[in-house]
């Protein structure tokens, strides 16, 4: 069993920074893939970034490219979301999520388990 807990959160300005962070404890973290999602206000869930067990592959929605990095430390067992230059649309709740897997994934119903969230909104 995995669980999850995301942190990091809060209220930032338009073309600021947050830094994720989603500690992952349990039995057996090692294999499993990680995974952000986020849930805008009114809308469905949507995925965000994932990073493989071994860290050397990623993927990222395109709206995210070149602003939001995701990364792992599997010593400590938490997982980053480096999110810059941050836009009132990323403004959302954002989720950690994890499947065990050597395989990157990008959609929700794949990945097995998930933390509670937390809040990041973005003022214009």
């Amino acid at each position: 069993q995995v669980q999850l807990v995301e942190s990091g959160g809060g209220l930032v300005q338009a073309g600021g920074s947050l830094r994720l962070s989603c500690a992952v404890s349990g039995r057996d973290f090692s294999g499993h893939l990680m995974g952000w999602f986020r849930r805008p206000p009114g809308k469905a869930r949507e995925f965000v970034a994932a990073i493989s067990w071994s860290g050397r592959d990623t993927n990222y929605t395109g709206s995210v490219k070149g602003r939001f990095t995701v990364s792992r430390d599997k010593y400590d067992n938490k997982v980053y979301l480096q999110m810059n230059n941050l836009k009132p649309e990323d403004t959302a709740t954002y989720y950690c999520a994890a499947k065990r897997s050597t395989l990157v994934y990008t959609t929700a119903n794949d990945y097995n388990y998930w933390g509670q969230g937390t809040q990041v909104t973005v003022s214009s």
